[in-house]
């Protein structure tokens, strides 16, 4: 069993912070998205991974994730030209795939109950391919699956006008060597893109068993900027743990499921759970409430964050109410501790902000 994660794609409404960095190494409580999925790969027990990624992606991501030892396995980093679709990248993968059956997952979507159930169901059955599936309030905007009574997929659509049921695919499949031979009987959409669903469909035509997996818990597709923030929030309530490695004062108060990093320094300061503080910051005459996510080396004087992601080394002074937010590394938002009751920024990399 090898598995494919897809990370080639461009972030285009997380701009202008995907100018910078690909959305998959953005934060997601205290480690990036692709992080995350790569975890949920190691906890499967898979040690041979393909990561697709894109020709101005591929640099940063390969750097980020190195050999794979983090994650047990062996890292193989496969470049797509052009986005031209989830089994167009399947397609370019197939060197890689070669014949063994394969996990794939969606590089930017995080899952509650991670797969090792989903595999595990998987190695006991004899299907072609399995997807993972939620029940959606409004269905048009996925993929959709149409099952019988036994669980068994009986018909595949992309975002159908009409849905036959409420069923979306949530990025999360299991395939034998026999996706291949339906990908290449398949042909490009409206959309001039490969697309896995048609693929998927093209397996039921050929005759072959397609088993689904109903997902209980939640599900984070991370690509805008409320995707990433309703992320962070829900990571860091599910999972974070109280953790003070930094140093905090007599006059500062640490309240609930905190994490700080090494040299974090917190001066007269409350810190209020959950929140991801990471190491070489500095939190001064500052109030952080619950679901902000701030990076390595940023300084916080005289603001109150809430509900935030704050990438690296920025520098947040006198802000007096900052909320639902994303803040681009080495970004500088000057305040005079009055304005505006509440404000929301999404900003890129390198900006500054003066708040009169």
């Amino acid at each position: 069993m090898k598995a494919l994660v897809l990370a080639a794609g461009k972030g285009t409404r997380l701009k202008p912070l995907t100018n910078t960095v690909p959305k998959h190494l953005l934060p997601v409580g205290n480690k990036p998205i692709l992080f995350h999925v790569l975890n949920y790969i190691k906890e499967a027990g898979i040690k041979d991974i393909g990561v697709v990624v894109s020709p101005e992606s591929g640099p940063y991501i390969e750097e980020a994730i190195g050999t794979g030892s983090e994650w047990g396995g062996q890292i193989t980093f496969i470049a797509q030209a052009e986005p031209l679709g989830l089994a167009h990248a399947v397609k370019v993968a197939q060197g890689f795939l070669g014949d063994s059956p394969f996990l794939m997952l969606l590089g930017d979507n995080l899952v509650q109950e991670g797969v090792k159930d989903f595999l595990g169901e998987f190695h006991t059955s004899n299907s072609d391919a399995s997807i993972l599936l939620r029940e959606v309030s409004d269905p048009r905007a996925f993929g959709v699956a149409e099952l019988d009574s036994s669980g068994k997929v009986i018909h595949m659509a992309e975002k159908p006008k009409n849905p036959k049921s409420n069923l979306a695919i949530i990025g999360v499949y299991l395939f034998t060597a026999e996706i291949h031979k339906a990908i290449a009987q398949t042909k490009p959409s409206w959309r001039g893109e490969l697309e896995i669903t048609d693929a998927i469909q093209k397996l039921l035509e050929m005759g072959k068993e397609i088993r689904s997996h109903l997902l209980r818990g939640w599900w984070l597709d991370i690509g805008s900027n409320d995707g990433l923030i309703e992320a962070n929030r829900v990571v860091l309530d599910a999972f974070l743990k109280r953790d003070i490695k930094g140093e905090a004062d007599e006059q500062s108060r640490i309240v609930g499921r905190v994490e700080i990093g090494e040299a974090t320094k917190i001066e007269n300061s409350l810190v209020q759970g959950p929140v991801f503080i990471a190491a070489n910051c500095r939190i001064k005459n500052s109030l952080v409430k619950p679901f902000t996510n701030i990076r390595a080396g940023t300084v916080i004087c005289d603001s109150c964050l809430e509900r935030s992601v704050i990438l690296e080394n920025c520098q947040i002074l006198k802000i007096k109410h900052l909320a639902n937010s994303v803040i681009g590394k080495n970004a500088i938002l000057a305040g005079q501790g009055k304005g505006p009751g509440k404000i929301r920024l999404f900003i890129g990399d390198d900006c500054k902000v003066e708040l009169e």
